[in-house]
């Protein structure tokens, strides 16, 4: 093909749609790792009560949830093989993140088998459980990250934390059964419950900025929803009373059922989200195929209809160029602007909008990754936990009176900068 301006501006159309089926792919790619992810977190808590319980509650539960997560697990895999087939796909991060999670899943039987066996404790499935789930939902933080449409990214944002948000409350369920089944209360869960509660928020919050209105709207109204009424009542019990005091081992299915209400409605929201994202590809895709024969035809019209060489240097040495800066022509003889600068100017101002989209979502992201990477420095360094770690943050981004994440960034750089010495004086 000959190196012409038309031939690349078709060129980049072609692109574009091919990065965007890519991504209506990869949109398929995080409804099935949202699918598996909500199987998890229901077999999860269903093993924690199982196991607390001493094997006296959700046995059968576990059972059906068993399956339902096996079948989920299989949509996956069938998945991650659809996109490992597709020409270039991917990065390599994606690809080694991919490779954790089906490692985590080629370990799910055998600790299926340990649950069964009372051979772990209802603290050790839950951390099993949540590393594997972490993973996927890494995932659809690199996908959302690699996102090409600011539409695209601000619903991939808005799905990620959402996702995250209800992880959240997944362990939170787990936990609490956990407790109430054990019949005692104890600092250190009712801790844990705090934090999570905490980090659900957090999580909801950046979630309403970047959904859209309606789905912001059905999050809302879930919020006088009756099984909140019962859980906030429930995490009362929980959380005042005194370490070691007697907690209603009963109260347990009430708890788990309040919360899988809670996670259903949550599931419902990262349902919607999915759809709105799968529907935002096909009419992106609509979009650019449409550009794509507008542009060809005016192309050949400026082929067909291309100004004489005479009638550029006449109008150049009259003193009317008819050039931009760039010495590209901007207009025809009669003054009106030609089809193929048309094309390029809407592509250019189309390309400038789309990156400053994008760059307000992933400023989103890139934030998140930077809180994420001072707390573990602070756990690492420290001894800190996790609640403690993001604690120091918050206390110091509130008394400096700057952003948190301004103050993670900070906090790497002092520790960065401080680790070799301690490592000396060591």
């Amino acid at each position: 093909m000959a190196l012409t301006v038309s031939s690349i501006v078709l060129t980049a159309k072609h692109r574009q749609i091919e990065e965007l089926r890519r991504l209506a792919s990869r949109a398929e790619l995080v409804g099935a790792i949202g699918a598996f992810v909500h199987a998890l977190q229901a077999e999860r808590g269903a093993s924690s009560l199982y196991l607390a319980s001493g094997g006296s509650r959700f046995e059968a539960q576990r059972s059906q949830l068993i399956a339902a997560s096996e079948a989920a697990e299989q949509v996956l895999r069938e998945c991650f093989q659809v996109q490992l087939d597709e020409p270039g796909f991917g990065s390599a991060t994606l690809c080694s993140l991919m490779a954790w999670v089906v490692l985590g899943m080629d370990a799910l039987p055998a600790m299926r088998q340990r649950i069964a066996a009372h051979d772990m404790n209802a603290d050790e499935a839950m951390v099993s459980f949540s590393r594997l789930i972490a993973g996927l939902v890494s995932l659809i933080f690199d996908v959302a990250d690699s996102a090409v449409d600011p539409n695209i990214s601000r619903l991939l944002v808005a799905l990620f934390n959402l996702v995250q948000g209800k992880e959240l409350a997944g362990q939170e369920r787990a936990v609490g059964a956990a407790l109430f089944a054990s019949g005692r209360a104890t600092r250190q869960h009712q801790q844990r419950i705090l934090h999570l509660i905490e980090g659900q928020e957090r999580n909801m919050q950046v979630f309403a900025e970047f959904a859209e209105a309606p789905v912001v709207e059905r999050w809302q109204a879930l919020q006088t929803a009756p099984c909140m009424a019962r859980l906030e009542r429930l995490r009362r019990v929980l959380c005042s009373a005194g370490a070691g005091a007697a907690l209603d081992a009963d109260a347990s299915d009430d708890w788990f059922d309040c919360c899988s209400d809670r996670l259903a409605d949550m599931g419902k929201l990262q349902d919607q989200l999915t759809a709105a994202l799968r529907g935002r590809c096909t009419e992106l895709i609509a979009d650019a195929e449409r550009d794509l024969a507008d542009s060809t035809g005016l192309l050949d019209g400026v082929s067909r209809h291309a100004p004489e060489s005479a009638e550029l240097v006449d109008r150049f040495l009259g003193g009317e160029s008819g050039l931009d800066p760039s010495g590209v022509p901007t207009t025809r003889a009669g003054g009106s602007e030609s089809a193929l600068v048309q094309v390029l100017r809407a592509q250019s101002e189309k390309l400038a909008s789309t990156e400053r989209e994008l760059g307000a979502a992933r400023r989103a992201l890139q934030e998140r990754k930077t809180i994420e990477r001072a707390k573990g420095m602070l756990m690492a360094r420290f001894g800190m936990s996790e609640e403690e770690a993001y604690k120091t943050l918050r206390r110091t981004s509130m008394e400096q009176n700057r952003r948190i994440a301004d103050v993670a960034e900070a906090t790497m750089s002092v520790l960065a900068a401080i680790a070799p010495t301690a490592s000396a004086a060591d």
